[in-house]
């Protein structure tokens, strides 16, 4: 069990019954909750969570009903409407209601739905960012999403729509030419697919890639790679998702900045994998 966190002095809000806390639970690693997370924990009647979100982060609500509502691609779920309208019946009935959401809940968390199914029922709700596992699961890969030798942009890009798919809306000719960096979330099952449209819009085949499987987890793995060989490489490797995409030169960077590794005894791979001839640093 998770011990108590006294909450510093301060104006820190009050979970009211009645109310639907919307709340980002992070990439995985209970250490990078909010404390505005923890608070809400503490206060929570119900919590409802997702599957990406880690079991140890609920002994933060030992006083409270915990409800698994998770979706996973290929495998039975709630349905979305379902866990909406369960919300709103929760808080109706006047408990105090926190909805953990793996990662930011309004990226690519379908946090927007929820909150305006609650609000278009008159239900109260109070938005907690989380840190998205685009940014904070490539920071635990050693892999920064911006670098300035590398890029002034990045794109963050779904791997599949709501019908499982490879997203028809996307552009990737559009993406190919303008994502200095590409962060592509819940795409491990459409690699092929998305490497494909992505080299037939004109990215080049060793261009650098990663792959973040459990990211900030004790389960995390990291394959790195080129996107002519990404789908291949991954089909050999027998990862499985939750998985985060990279594609772009920032993944050399994980060359020298492995910080895992390097905590563990390991020496940087190369302390200038751009190339700059500068590895210490510039003004």
């Amino acid at each position: 069990m998770t011990d108590s966190l006294t909450m510093p002095k301060g104006k820190w809000p009050q979970l009211d019954p009645g109310w639907v806390w919307l709340c980002g639970a992070g990439p995985g690693d209970p250490g990078l909750l909010t404390l505005h997370a923890i608070n809400g924990l503490q206060q929570a009647d119900v919590v409802i969570y997702d599957a990406l979100v880690q079991e140890s982060i609920l002994d933060w609500a030992p006083q409270a009903e915990h409800i698994y509502a998770g979706k996973r691609g290929g495998k039975p779920s709630a349905n979305q409407r379902d866990i909406s309208l369960r919300l709103v019946d929760l808080a109706q009935a006047g408990h105090r209601v926190l909805r953990l959401k793996g990662g930011d809940p309004f990226v690519f968390g379908r946090g927007g739905e929820e909150a305006q199914t609650l609000i278009q029922h008159g239900v109260p709700v109070r938005i907690i960012p989380g840190i998205s596992a685009g940014i904070g699961g490539l920071a635990y890969a050693g892999i920064p999403v911006t670098h300035r030798d590398v890029n002034q942009s990045v794109t963050f890009v779904t791997g599949h729509d709501q019908t499982g798919e490879t997203p028809s809306s996307l552009n990737w000719k559009a993406i190919a030419d303008g994502a200095q960096v590409l962060v592509i979330y819940m795409g491990m099952k459409h690699a092929d697919r998305i490497a494909k449209a992505l080299l037939d819009a004109g990215r080049p085949a060793d261009e650098p890639c990663a792959v973040v499987c459990s990211a900030t987890t004790d389960k995390q793995q990291v394959l790195e790679t080129t996107l002519g060989q990404m789908a291949a490489d991954i089909a050999a490797s027998g990862l499985e998702p939750p998985a985060i995409l990279c594609v772009g030169r920032s993944v050399l960077m994980r060359q020298v900045l492995d910080w895992q590794a390097l905590m563990q005894g390991a020496e940087p791979r190369n302390l200038d994998p751009l190339g700059r001839g500068n590895p210490t640093g510039g003004s």
